[in-house]
């Protein structure tokens, strides 16, 4: 008997995978709160990150995909909050998806570039800027 399933499964799973084979997952990284680097300390950012991704996962994409230079990376777990939803006949409960916190600690080379949230070549940037410009005109 197991021997039959195990021929069912081993037809299906390819013996010899084709190709370069990686997993990427798709959004895998959401920011939650990054700080600029001082004198003292690097740059540090912490993100939102599947369960099922590794620190070893997290510095390959930041560092192949983004071109950061990640020095260190940190992960802990969280498990999802668990809800009691009262209704007027029954009571439901409820579990958000557990999580994972990447803290990621970067290179001395990273560095603020100073520009915030402005980035060259957006055309909405440069109205905004001539509207200030105007206005700095008409107060003078």
């Amino acid at each position: 008997m197991f021997s039959a399933t195990l021929q069912r499964f081993a037809s299906k799973i390819p013996r010899y995978p084709q190709g370069n084979l990686q997993w990427m997952p798709t959004l895998p990284l959401i920011l939650l709160h990054a700080t600029h680097a001082t004198p003292t300390t690097p740059a540090n950012a912490i993100f939102r990150i599947q369960p099922q991704m590794t620190k070893h996962e997290v510095k390959e994409y930041l560092t192949k995909i983004y071109n950061l230079p990640v020095v260190h990376v940190r992960t802990q777990n969280y498990l999802g909050k668990r809800m009691k939803i009262i209704g007027k006949r029954k009571i439901a409960y409820a579990k958000r998806p557990d999580y994972k916190k990447a803290f990621v600690t970067f290179d001395g080379t990273l560095a603020d570039t100073g520009m915030g949230s402005q980035v060259d070549g957006l055309p909405g940037q440069q109205q905004e800027e001539e509207g200030e410009e105007q206005q700095q005109q008409i107060e003078a």
